[in-house]
């Protein structure tokens, strides 16, 4: 009796949830954004070039995950010159940190359609915690969603030597999240 209590209670366990089904990025739909500031004026951006590995389930949260990875070489923003700085050592140091990463294992329903995901930011080789809020509309097999965060550049070394501190670039940066998937 006491070996079927415990194979039970090893069965119940959220650890050992199974996978939540996979998800394809539709990369021609979706939109990694961001927006900045610079000397009091709003500069927009955007990553040309990222890709997730996604397991998302309404009803298995503990079975999701995503692991979200950003060419950061294709930062850009629309002004050359500002296009040309940002793969240096200055801001995101292509060269020794070519990806960042976003990972989350962790998610929370917040409402109907609304989630928080719990993870990782790494950026030029250095993790923080984030939240990011999302909301999530699934219809058959197309999911849309829409999330957005702020992060402080500094806690990620962007923004080095002239650009450290915040008198020129404002220190938060917002971020956009647009993603359409297929399962």
């Amino acid at each position: 009796m006491r070996y079927a209590f415990l194979l039970a209670a090893l069965v119940a366990s959220p650890a050992l949830a199974a996978p939540a089904p996979s998800w394809s990025v539709n990369k021609a739909k979706s939109r990694l954004a961001f927006v900045a500031s610079m000397n009091g004026q709003a500069i927009n951006g955007a990553f040309r070039r990222f890709d997730a590995r996604i397991q998302f389930d309404p009803a298995n949260l503990a079975g999701a995950s995503v692991v979200a990875t950003i060419d950061t070489g294709s930062a850009f923003t629309g002004e050359a010159s500002r296009d040309q700085s940002l793969p240096t050592a200055d801001w995101f140091n292509i060269k020794a940190f070519p990806q960042a990463e976003f990972k989350a294992s962790q998610f929370k329903s917040v409402g109907p359609g609304r989630y928080i995901a719990q993870g990782n930011l790494t950026i030029r080789g250095i993790s923080r915690p984030v939240a990011l809020p999302f909301q999530l509309a699934i219809k058959d097999r197309l999911a849309v969603m829409r999330g957005s965060l702020s992060i402080d550049r500094r806690a990620f070394g962007v923004g080095q030597g002239q650009f450290a501190g915040t008198e020129a670039v404002a220190a938060n940066v917002r971020v956009d999240i647009a993603i359409e998937a297929t399962r």
